[in-house]
């Protein structure tokens, strides 16, 4: 049984300008080992949200985080947590991602990646028409 209060998790897309974007296998040792997911992590306490997504995105990834703009919120609750994911979109990122935490990484186009985890499939349609969306514009 999980506590009813959510924990608020920052989650970044970093969006390349063809629209591919970035995802992460959960390393070993946490729940839902393997299943892939939008890079990010748990919010501090006296934390601001886009604060904890570049502090997170430095130590999972070696990324810095130039500029991200708020997308969408989702509360969710697995077997071991209730979330409150916090989704930001960034274009303008230094570094190239590297996997500093054990853990898988993938830059996906059209989604290929298989578990992806449950909060964040039903996001996969909205990211494509965003995605997708911006493209066609820009062609």
């Amino acid at each position: 049984m999980t506590d009813t209060t959510p924990i608020d998790v920052a989650v970044g897309i970093l969006l390349k300008p063809n629209g591919d974007v970035l995802l992460g296998s959960r390393p070993d040792g946490k729940p839902y080992a393997g299943y892939w997911e939008f890079p990010g992590g748990k919010v501090e306490a006296g934390e601001a949200v886009l604060d904890a997504l570049k502090r997170e995105f430095a130590e999972e990834i070696g990324v810095r985080i130039l500029s991200a703009e708020p997308w969408c919120g989702v509360e969710h609750v697995y077997p071991h947590a209730h979330v409150r994911l916090h989704f930001f979109i960034s274009r303008e990122w230094q570094g190239e991602p590297r996997a500093l935490e054990g853990q898988q990484l993938a830059w996906q186009g059209q989604m290929q990646l298989e578990p992806i985890l449950p909060a964040t499939v039903p996001l996969l349609v909205w990211l494509d028409q965003l995605r997708f969306a911006d493209n066609s514009a820009k062609k």
